[in-house]
């Protein structure tokens, strides 16, 4: 960026020709005043407070929208000017309200701060007639309000709706002295395009956007938020131990200070009267309290019995890495037994198996920080504004910049209001889809030979593998034009940089592993993998789900994605945990279900996951719990599964305990104590080490999280260079594997992590789901996410203002099947598969295709698992969520 002299006020300041004036002063902290410039948004000059002075110009310019230049000299001050303000600035607080004391931005106002500076003409002042009778304050959002009297109209809230969350449910509304910031029609927020995220409240310059919660912490301790996968990095405020605060920080290359609105304003669950506080252990039917020697012995002496194959141990993607580790420690060390995995089987396993084909590494190649400068992003199956709103920012900034968004979706998601180009595809016809675009890239020659002589390997094999996938053939399959999946293919080839971005929409199919892997072949093809703002790019549904995997919580790997049946390998672990290990492969997430089911596993040991809800086939889920001699759940709240259990140990939450994340993009992010423990309960890693020494386990005398992670660093090579020290300030990228090295920004730069060091093309053929739509159940189902809700809502459900806004599972179905089946919008009917039905109200919607409906999961009234199907893929062992055959009756009034 090049660089110019220019004089302001005298003072000799160095600016980059990218500043305004207004920026090169506030940087050589020359105070300016100004009420409509913020940094984040692109200038306007509305208020007319920045106002300066050229020599050689005539008249007075506007700072925040003039750029240096060479040999510039500005003043900031002369009569002229300090008319100006304080004219403007009289006409401002005419109509403002002036009741400062009991303002929420008192003390921290730009209105008070400029005023403070320019001043008012008190005579003047007191004949300005007020133009704007009282108007009512805008209360229906349930996590702040909109008090027009307090407004200013400088518009930043406008723009950031705009500019920032791309959703511009903000406006001004009306005219001349009736002006103000107006929704569509002028109707109450609530009832508005608004997301609820609070983008706009964090920027309001003054008090007239304000949140409902208002207290000013007395502290602020800086984490990572728990919510999805993305890792957005958060300060948590606090008043005595009470959570009442959450600002997202602008240092953070994540997410840059934005939150959305559960990592603002859902933190109620942290100290909601609800929270498990003490062991329960149950006797005659009915839990009771008990002390932690009490369930700890019991349990102790319970899993003793239970050792090897007969235990299993589902650990989680809600807790940290070090907690991670040690659970998959217990597991293999104490138990004997490989038995143990997690939530990524039913969202994330076909992307491990199927990128460690291609690419040697299931992980998502590149960072978030680079979608903003991809020239084509390619979203398939991935809902990203609901499941991962800073991601969906990101990519809405590319489009800012000028990039082609293409979406591949069976439902006409919100993204999709920002694509060039909408494929909607029948639910699990992807394999055809992206064959079918390599098969144009493929005939119209815009492969990357380069790239692929160079760096790939299997080519011709899976050349030969492509006749099947004519645009006809195609079209036929997936209901898309063969001419939308022409142009998908073209933009994608020649607008390079292209970025592909997936999520559950590819992964839960019978045959997702073959869906991930057809996306890695779209890349290799083109040459879109292994450089900056391009890649194949899953996004991470928990907080912590790349971790999990990463240390080891999964039946066929130790830490570090190293194999339980390598004899190296187990020798390593043998020698660092000083135990005898067992070399077969564990079972996975669904198979321990079945094993629970058939009376082959007699103990569970459950740590923050909730399968009652979250499993396909969940009736399944529910029988096999009853089967068992002995569970135990760890969690912070008595959950559906939690019921079943005969012993309840109460975790702590994320605020109350230290460790890492890592997030999607392979981000290993420091997670701190903000409060103490909740009641009695402890952190997950202080629980499974006392199980474990109580079994008389060595190995298990940790004293702090780091030390944990100490111990995983030594054994995880990619996590070798990453030490608490280190990402104290900022996260540090896998692999990392020296204390010298700045971690990995994008994968496969040089080579892939394959033995050859080259990536593979993967021949595949087309496979139906296992369940598709019949006469008896004529209607295919899929599943999906709210913005609004977390997974089975444990947490979320626990905060008034998100239940507002969702406050009950919709099915969502097309106009014409309503119609077909003689449905009413709002109607409550009973939907039915061959495994369930539940009850659920219509929404009657244009975004589902016809013959297709959509639910989410997050309501236990409501629990859509009990409908999906369990068939599996066969190597990733994932259940079909995704497709399922479903038909609706009416209810009898």
């Amino acid at each position: 960026m090049s660089k110019v002299n220019l004089i302001i006020d005298g003072i000799k300041i160095v600016a980059e020709t990218s500043n305004t004036i207004l920026e090169a002063a506030l940087e050589n902290n020359i105070y300016i005043p100004n009420l409509c410039h913020h940094q984040d948004l692109d200038p306007v000059g509305v208020c007319r407070m920045c106002m300066v002075e050229i020599e050689g110009k005539p008249g007075q310019i506007i700072a925040c929208k003039t750029y240096v230049e060479d040999g510039m000299r500005v003043k900031t001050e002369s009569e002229d000017i300090s008319l100006i303000r304080r004219v403007s600035l009289e006409l401002i607080h005419a109509n403002h309200t002036q009741d400062c004391s009991n303002c929420f931005q008192n003390n921290q106002c730009e209105l008070q701060k400029v005023t403070a500076f320019v001043g008012i003409d008190e005579d003047r002042f007191r004949r300005i007639r007020k133009t704007r009778p009282f108007i009512e304050i805008d209360t229906s959002n349930p996590f702040f309000n909109l008090d027009h009297n307090k407004c200013i109209l400088c518009g930043i809230c406008v723009r950031t709706c705009d500019e920032v969350q791309g959703v511009n449910a903000l406006d001004y509304g009306k005219r001349g002295f009736e002006t103000l910031i107006s929704t569509f029609a002028n109707r109450p927020i609530i009832e508005s395009e608004c997301e609820s995220c609070g983008e706009c409240v964090t920027r309001c310059p003054v008090g007239a956007l304000y949140p409902k919660n208002n207290q000013v912490p007395s502290r602020e301790v800086k984490t990572i938020c728990s919510y999805c996968g993305v890792g957005c990095n958060i300060f948590l405020g606090v008043r005595g131990d009470i959570i009442v605060s959450s600002r997202g920080d602008r240092d953070s290359i994540v997410n840059k200070g934005r939150l959305c609105v559960k990592g603002r304003f859902g933190y109620d669950f942290i100290n909601h009267p609800d929270r498990l506080k003490v062991p329960l252990i149950k006797k005659n039917g009915e839990f009771v309290e008990a002390t932690w020697d009490e369930a700890l012995d019991l349990i102790a002496e319970k899993f003793s019995a239970r050792k090897n194959e007969k235990f299993a141990s589902f650990s989680s993607a809600r807790i940290t890495n070090e907690e991670n580790y040690a659970v998959q420690k217990f597991a293999r060390a104490v138990m004997g037994t490989n038995n143990i995995d997690h939530c990524a089987r039913l969202c994330h396993a076909p992307t491990v198996s199927g990128l460690a084909q291609t690419f040697g590494s299931g992980a998502m190649t590149n960072s978030i920080d680079e979608f903003a400068n991809a020239r084509t992003i390619f979203s398939i199956g991935s809902n990203t504004t609901a499941a991962h709103p800073i991601i969906a920012l990101h990519i809405k900034k590319a489009k800012r910049n000028g990039a082609k968004i293409i979406v591949a979706n069976p439902k006409e998601i919100d993204l999709c209001k920002h694509a060039d180009l909408f494929i909607q595809h029948y639910p699990g016809t992807d394999v055809a889809l992206l064959l079918g675009m390599i098969r144009v890239i493929v005939d119209e020659k815009l492969v990357d030979n380069k790239f692929i002589e160079e760096r790939c390997e299997n080519y011709d094999e899976f050349m030969n593998s492509l006749e099947d996938f004519s645009l006809e053939n195609v079209e036929k399959i997936t209901g898309v034009s063969k001419e939308k999946i022409a142009e998908a293919a073209r933009k994608y080839a020649t607008n390079t940089p292209s970025s592909i971005v997936y999520a559950m929409g590819i992964t839960q199919h019978s045959h997702g592993t073959d869906n991930v892997i057809a996306i890695s072949n779209l890349a290799l093809l083109t040459g879109n993998i292994g450089k900056e703002s391009s890649g194949v790019n899953p996004l991470r549904g928990q907080n912590n789900v790349q971790g999990a995997c990463d240390m080891g919580a999964l039946p066929n790997v130790f830490p570090g994605y190293q194999k339980v049946n390598d004899r190296a390998v187990i020798d390593k672990f043998e020698k660092a945990w000083g135990v005898k290990l067992n070399d077969t492969i564990g079972i996975t997430h669904t198979e321990i279900i079945t094993a629970i089911e058939h009376g082959s596993i007699k103990a569970l040991y459950q740590v923050g996951e909730n399968p009652v809800l979250s499993e396909a086939d969940a009736n399944h889920v529910k029988k096999a719990l009853q089967k068992l001699d002995f569970f135990v759940v760890q969690d912070i709240f008595m959950t559906e599964t939690a019921q079943y259990a005969d012993v309840v140990l109460p975790a702590a939450s994320f605020a109350e305990k230290d460790g890492t994340f890592t997030n999607t993009e392979r981000r290993v992010q420091r997670v701190r104590k903000v409060i103490e423990p909740i009641g009695e309960s402890k952190p997950d890693w202080w629980i499974t080490s006392e199980i474990a020494k109580r079994m008389g386990a060595k190995g298990f005398d940790y004293t702090s999280a780091e030390e944990i992670a100490k111990e995983a660093s030594a054994l995880v090579p990619a996590y070798a260079g990453i030490t608490y020290d280190r990402i104290e300030k900022e996260g540090l990228q896998w692999p990392c594997p020296t204390k010298d090295h700045p971690g990995t920004k994008f994968l496969h730069k040089e080579r892939f992590a394959t033995p050859s060091g080259k990536a593979k093309f993967v021949p595949l053929t087309y496979k139906i789901s296992a369940e598709l739509p019949d006469s008896e159940y004529p209607l295919l189902l899929t599943t999906d996410r709210s913005l609004y809700h977390y997974h089975t809502s444990t947490m979320t459900r626990k905060v008034k203002g998100l239940r507002v806004l969702n406050e009950e599972e919709l099915l969502k179905i097309n106009p014409a099947d309503a119609k077909a089946f003689g449905i009413d919008d709002g109607e409550i009917v009973k939907v039915l598969s061959r495994r369930g039905e539940v009850t659920v109200k219509t929404q009657i919607t244009d975004i589902c295709q016809k013959g297709v409906v959509s639910m989410t999961f997050h309501f236990f009234e409501t629990p859509t698992n009990e409908l999906t199907n369990c068939a599996v893929d066969p190597i990733a062992k994932i259940p079909e969520t995704k497709v399922c055959a479903i038909r609706i009756e009416k209810i009898e009034k």
